[in-house]
């Protein structure tokens, strides 16, 4: 099976899934500014198609995690909310570099996906503290909220180097009076770790 088939497959799984009514309510949100198409559909519904199709990958002895990471590319470049919310998900971590993720925050404009690119593949990925400081260092705003939503996964997981912690109490201290809600929230989350 292609990666096409395989997308067209999901989108037609999500167009069933779909829930008018919550779409409806991120569109009248701003919530669906990094989406061509916004299907509603619940976190644990995409995740239980996401189990599914990784079952299908599983069996099928010809995929490997090149594959999947191709796959998880597709998926991405489909800016339909939900391939989106799977292609972080299935992403293989260790393949994901801050080239790559650099390409992918760059596509990001929502909290709602800056929290899941955090928490399913950013702060799994290796060098994940550095990519997540050089994001909370630049200026573009949406870049340091993912780099403080990355950077709590991995305060809270214990996976930042104490000197660290130090330099990060200082940013997010800085960033909490950001006169943008969605970075001071980010800020203000990783602060309540400290």
């Amino acid at each position: 099976m292609t990666n096409r088939e395989l997308i067209n497959g999901l989108k037609a799984d999500f167009r069933a899934y779909m829930n008018g009514v919550a779409s409806a309510a991120m569109c009248n949100a701003g919530m669906t500014a990094d989406y061509r198409v916004n299907f509603g559909v619940e976190l644990p519904r995409i995740t239980d198609v996401k189990n599914e199709l990784e079952q299908r990958l599983d069996s099928d002895s010809g995929v490997d995690e090149m594959f999947r990471a191709r796959l998880a590319q597709d998926l991405w470049h489909e800016a339909v909310r939900e391939c989106r919310i799977i292609a972080l998900m299935l992403y293989p971590k260790q393949r994901m570099d801050i080239d790559l993720a650099d390409v992918w925050a760059e596509d990001i404009r929502t909290v709602e996906l800056a929290q899941m690119a955090a928490l399913y593949l950013f702060s799994k990925m290796p060098l994940a503290s550095v990519a997540a400081f050089r994001w909370i260092a630049g200026e573009d705003e949406m870049k340091q909220v993912i780099g403080f939503y990355t950077v709590f996964h991995l305060v809270r997981d214990g996976q930042l180097a104490e000197r660290s912690r130090d330099e990060l109490s200082d940013q997010a201290d800085a960033a909490a009076t950001s006169e943008n809600p969605q970075l001071a929230a980010a800020a203000m989350k990783v602060k309540g770790l400290l």
